[in-house]
């Protein structure tokens, strides 16, 4: 199917100028996905500290960490979807005054049992659908030859769980346990009311008319949606699993303190940040293909190192900081992949979908390192499984993603030989 578009973005001709307000609108897109993320990560560094308080075992304190990863990555289905039908500029507000509740929540009342705490994260997760939102809000203001960069520089908004990373401990230690908390929800009330005042979607954005249940049918159908979702469970999975994760690692397994191993999940996470632009940019230029088996290749020797438990300086430290580049140059070549190749009117819920699997691939290497850690006292297990992961996300990458985007290119091309105006997405 190739699916026509009326949008003015789709409009413009190859390297003209995007309009000042397409950039406005993904600048307060990335600052919501930023803000809700902050609320989404604001367990994972007191993991420690609760392990401590309530003596938690390491499989608890995994699990912990985890719930809100796993319920805001499976909420991004129906939030991807309700967003192509009424748009980020409804979404967003609506998505981020939600997750104020189980933030003041927590801050307030739900810290003082592990119950509490899992009912709290759960609730928490709904920050975390924020990524479903604002993909198709940014990828409708914007033509196909940019869109590999805006939805990088918005994928970067993912650098709100560094945000967390870097004050809520300091908060709580130099405060209560309920400032980082009450801090956010602030943050969260301002963007909300923000985002209702001066966020718009495109116009002429294409809005579905299919019920929802049809239009979730129709997307797992694509092809796209697996191929996608299959990549971006390694690249931004493996990106989620040592944002929550390391802090946790970096104490176990080398000694290091809560503060210290914090900043070194802040460090990861900004570079894995900075990177998913990158990849988008890479992508426009090289192709999504080229940029996602280079990343993955990153990942696999990464990963292969690091199971040896090398000494944090300066091999352990290269290794971390390699595999964050990788994981976030990878990450914004998937939904490059995705800009490319989905039909206009299906982007959130393909985003939904993809989105979900990226969540859901940083939940479990979190119980994995924390059920091997309990049993056999080392890491090195979970990073070796992590490389196999990686080596097969590459051979499928180099084998069935490649022939499908090269199908899709010469499509492409005989739709333009033919006079037929595309978005710039076939499926």
């Amino acid at each position: 199917m190739v699916q026509s578009s009326t949008r003015e973005s789709d409009r413009t001709g190859p390297g003209a100028p995007v309009p000042g307000r397409a950039w406005l609108m993904l600048a307060l897109a990335t600052i919501g996905f930023a803000v809700n993320f902050w609320a989404w990560a604001l367990l994972s560094p007191l993991g420690p500290r609760f392990k401590d308080s309530l003596e938690l075992s390491s499989f608890q304190q995994s699990l912990l960490v985890a719930v809100p990863v796993v319920v805001g990555s499976l909420g991004r289905i129906p939030v991807g979807a309700l967003t192509d039908r009424f748009g980020g500029r409804v979404m967003f507000p609506i998505v981020s005054a939600a997750t104020i509740v189980p933030v003041l929540y927590l801050g307030l009342a739900g810290h003082s049992s592990l119950t509490a705490l899992l009912i709290g994260g759960f609730f928490l997760g709904i920050g975390g659908t924020a990524f479903a939102v604002g993909v198709p809000l940014v990828n409708a203001w914007f033509p196909p030859e940019r869109r590999g960069l805006a939805i990088g520089v918005f994928g970067a908004g993912m650098g709100g769980t560094a945000i967390s990373a870097l004050t809520t401990v300091k908060l709580v230690d130099a405060h209560s346990m309920s400032t980082p908390f009450l801090i956010t929800a602030v943050v969260l009330a301002v963007y909300g009311v923000t985002a209702a005042l001066l966020l718009r979607d495109a116009p002429g954005r294409t809005v579905p008319t299919e019920p929802l249940a049809r239009r979730l049918a129709a997307t797992v159908r694509l092809g796209i949606t697996w191929q996608a979702s299959a990549l971006y469970a390694v690249a931004f999975g493996g990106y989620v699993a040592f944002s929550v994760y390391l802090p946790t690692y970096l104490k176990t397994g080398y000694g290091l303190t809560q503060a210290d191993a914090a900043n070194r999940m802040a460090g990861f996470v900004l570079l894995a940040v900075a990177m998913r632009p990158v990849g988008g940019w890479l992508s426009d230029r090289l192709g999504p293909v080229r940029v996602l088996a280079a990343s993955l290749s990153v990942v696999v020797a990464g990963a292969a190192v690091q199971s040896f438990t090398p000494a944090l300086a300066p091999v352990g430290t290269i290794a971390f900081l390699a595999m964050a580049a990788a994981l976030g140059a990878g990450s914004g070549a998937t939904f490059a992949l995705v800009a490319l190749r989905t039909p206009a009117d299906q982007v959130g819920s393909v985003t939904g979908v993809v989105g979900a699997a990226g969540g859901l691939g940083g939940f479990l290497p979190p119980l994995v390192m924390g059920s091997l850690y309990g049993e056999y006292g080392t890491y090195a297990a979970g990073l070796a499984l992590l490389a196999v992961v990686a080596a097969a996300a590459l051979a499928f990458t180099l084998t069935a993603v490649r022939a499908a985007a090269e199908g899709g290119e010469r499509k492409q091309g005989t739709g333009r030989r033919h006079g037929h105006r595309t978005a710039g997405t076939t499926a």
